[in-house]
């Protein structure tokens, strides 16, 4: 058997990363993206000023720095529990399009605003500390210019979907 070529295997698990993405269309009215190396992502929040909570400073809104985590949190650990289906073969891009994928449902999120979401693009990882068959505890950290000073992070629990 020939291995499949490189470009199909990077067109796969984009198409499956956008039908996932797409599955959530909070996402897409935030404008969230997500940039992907392997199967580590980043979610990108670029800057719109309709984000914006406070104009006079000007800062992102808390529920929309809120929202960006929580997206961020519930792609990574469908990421990561897709990822080994979508390697084997076993799962689709296009049976992912046709049937949207069942995700993670959000337990309880807890947010640390650390300082103002400034007016410009953010950037969040997110790692998944523990998942099982049934609960999963994700922590996501956001930043926009410098890795090394985030504005917020999170930590969500999530119940996982059966079947």
């Amino acid at each position: 058997m020939r291995p499949e070529p490189v470009q199909a295997v990077k067109h796969r698990r984009d198409s499956a990363l956008a039908a996932l993405v797409a599955a959530i269309p909070y996402a897409g009215f935030l404008g969230i993206v997500f940039e992907r190396h392997g199967d580590e992502l980043t979610a990108v929040l670029p800057y719109d000023e309709k984000l914006i909570g406070n104009p006079f400073l000007p800062a992102l809104h808390g529920g929309v720095i809120a929202s960006f985590l929580e997206v961020a949190s519930i792609v990574e650990l469908s990421w990561s529990t897709l990822w080994p289906a979508l390697e084997s073969g076993q799962v689709t891009p296009e049976a992912m399009s046709e049937s949207l994928p069942r995700l993670p449902k959000t337990i309880d999120f807890t947010v640390d605003y650390l300082r103002t979401g400034l007016p410009r693009d953010g950037y969040a990882r997110a790692r998944v500390n523990r998942s099982g068959r049934r609960y999963a505890s994700v922590h996501v950290e956001a930043w926009q210019d410098n890795r090394a000073r985030l504005f917020a992070q999170a930590t969500g629990h999530f119940l996982m979907p059966q079947g």
